[in-house]
């Protein structure tokens, strides 16, 4: 069957986009807690024909499907147990737009944890 091939290539390539596979497990140390990111390229491919076999009389169909990954390590998110406002993204490359940006989230992040930890509890009355 024709969608044999297509179906089951596709259901193959979607299991590698999930989220797991570009932020990836975290690793803990005793201080801190490093997450990795990664980048996923992804080729598809899919083609049917069908023909006539002159030699025997009859009509020929065939289907193909074929499709390609590549995972490439980019960076590591480094969270400090000891202080949550430290909050570092080393490259494992030379920095890119992907990198900035995760370096940018990671000041955000960093600016905001601190915003919070300076406010004072509410009081339970």
């Amino acid at each position: 069957m024709v969608e044999d091939p297509i179906k089951s290539t596709l259901e193959g390539l979607l299991n590698v986009l999930k989220s797991d596979n570009v932020i990836g497990e975290t690793i803990e140390t005793e201080t801190s807690v490093l997450v990795p990111v990664t980048r996923l390229g992804l080729g598809f491919g899919a083609g049917t024909g069908q023909g006539e076999n002159r030699t025997e009389g009859k009509d020929s169909k065939g289907s193909a499907a074929g499709g390609g990954a590549a995972v490439e390590p980019v960076a590591i998110i480094v969270v400090s147990k000891t202080d949550p406002g430290d909050v570092r993204v080393l490259s494992l490359k030379n920095p890119d737009p992907i990198v900035r940006a995760i370096g940018e989230v990671g000041s955000v992040a960093e600016r905001l944890i601190s915003k919070y930890q300076d406010k004072p509890e509410p009081s339970e009355d």
